[in-house]
């Protein structure tokens, strides 16, 4: 297996060479094979072991294990103990997911402290046939029935080709030893229920299973890569980037074939998973609003808004004192008294400072908000201002208010009110700039 091995690094992982390599090894015989090939492959690799502390004492024993097989391999290893449970409880997640995010929380902070530049695991390829089997029970697309991939951004997985009786073979060729984890033979897991219950029938029942699944998901990684190439036209087509996010333009998705599945490849990436609402957006009114865990897709007028949902805190309104000079939060502004107009654009007013009354109150725009548009006689609402001036609802969002007691002097970045213009009568003039 070592030849194979080396030819298959060579062949797929040739910018490994002068790399170092992290192997997460919790001394099952998966880590343990591949550590040893690495090692006589001439990679520098070192060992970082997880204790979940799920299983007593012989978490512990796995612990000792991994620390003596590095010290055999002369190579740096890394352990952690974890409190599995207490993670999970506290972040509600379940057992599997709270050791994955702490494991990989961990090594990301072994390879930034210690220059390490890939994480290698032990997945194989009976690991990927289980992976497809969990993916299309549970209603997978394209995606998911392509298996784990073998490079994920620093994580790599140089075993994939390889069953696992493979892998015990040559465990067992050459004098290996390795920990069994009694949590493996449970069928508790849906995982643990196809590799103990399904698979080994699957693999009796159908020749050369795992070379076959292999195929079919070279045929599935074509076809991606065709859809890949047809989403980057259909980008360019229909899609535009704004300041917070993307724009796409429902006429120009409506025109193409198959717009729902053109949608799908186009907001998957986002998180969204409830396609029929996210589908009816294109029909519905504006304002209506669908959310992932991680963005927000809003219908406004003809297009989807897509945007990242932030936790910053909007403040609803902010005082500003006679005197202030300038104010950092939550706009960059600078008062400043002058003795004559100067250039006027979106991000420049000119007051009658004798016009205003202190304190100012900066703050979010308000349903039924009134004001006279610089020019205009007579008030406007800022909700028809808006949409004459072609707003979109999520700029309306991020849109502040400059006040003088209930009247406002600014709507910021977009035009000043004429009641606070400077005339010919004006004896103080005060200019205030906002800074992007």
């Amino acid at each position: 297996m070592l030849q194979e091995f080396r030819e298959h690094i060579k062949t797929n992982f040739s910018f490994l060479n002068g790399k170092k390599i992290l192997i997460a090894c919790s001394g099952g015989v998966d880590s343990v094979v591949l550590s040893f090939l690495l090692k006589k492959s001439g990679f520098k690799i070192g060992l970082a072991h997880c204790n979940f502390s799920l299983r007593g004492k012989e978490s512990d024993g796995d612990e000792t294990f991994v620390v003596d097989w590095a010290d055999r391999l002369s190579i740096p290893v890394f352990t952690e103990t974890f409190d599995t449970k207490e993670f999970a409880k506290d972040h509600k997640l379940s057992t599997q997911m709270a050791a994955r995010e702490l494991r990989y929380q961990w090594f990301a902070e072994i390879l930034k402290d210690f220059e390490y530049d890939y994480i290698a695991t032990g997945h194989h390829a009976d690991d990927d046939l289980e992976t497809l089997l969990i993916n299309l029970s549970r209603g997978s697309g394209l995606q998911g029935l392509m298996g784990i991939p073998a490079i994920n951004k620093t994580v790599i997985r140089p075993l994939l080709p390889f069953s696992r009786s493979e892998i015990v073979a040559s465990a067992k060729e050459n004098k290996l030893q390795w920990r069994e984890d009694s949590s493996n033979a449970s069928t508790d897991y849906l995982r643990n229920k196809l590799r103990h219950d399904v698979i080994p029938n699957y693999k009796n029942a159908t020749e050369g299973v795992l070379q076959n699944v292999r195929k079919t998901q070279k045929f599935l990684k074509d076809s991606q890569n065709l859809i890949e190439d047809y989403m980057a036209l259909v980008y360019k087509l229909a899609v535009t980037e704004n300041f917070d996010g993307y724009a796409l333009h429902i006429n120009k998705l409506q025109e193409l074939p198959h717009t729902k599945a053109v949608l799908y490849q186009l907001l998957h990436p986002f998180g969204f998973t409830d396609w029929p609402i996210v589908s009816e957006l294109l029909e519905a009114q504006s304002g209506k609003q669908v959310f992932s865990a991680t963005h927000r897709l809003v219908k406004d007028r003809n297009v989807l808004l897509l945007t990242e949902i932030t936790s910053e805190k909007k403040n609803d309104e902010i005082s500003i004192k006679k005197g202030i000079k300038k104010i950092e939060f939550p706009l960059q502004m600078e008062f400043n008294p002058i003795d004559k107009i100067g250039y006027v654009d979106n991000s420049v007013i000119y007051i009658d400072k004798d016009k205003i009354q202190y304190p100012l109150k900066l703050r979010r725009w308000r349903k039924g908000d009134t004001f006279q548009p610089f020019g205009m006689k007579g008030k406007k609402k800022l909700s028809k201002f808006f949409k004459d001036e072609k707003v979109s609802l999520l700029a309306k969002e991020k849109v502040w208010l400059l006040c003088s007691n209930s009247e406002i002097i600014w709507v910021i970045g977009h035009r000043a009110d004429e009641r606070f213009k400077v005339t010919s009568s004006t004896t103080n003039i005060l200019k205030i700039t906002v800074k992007n």
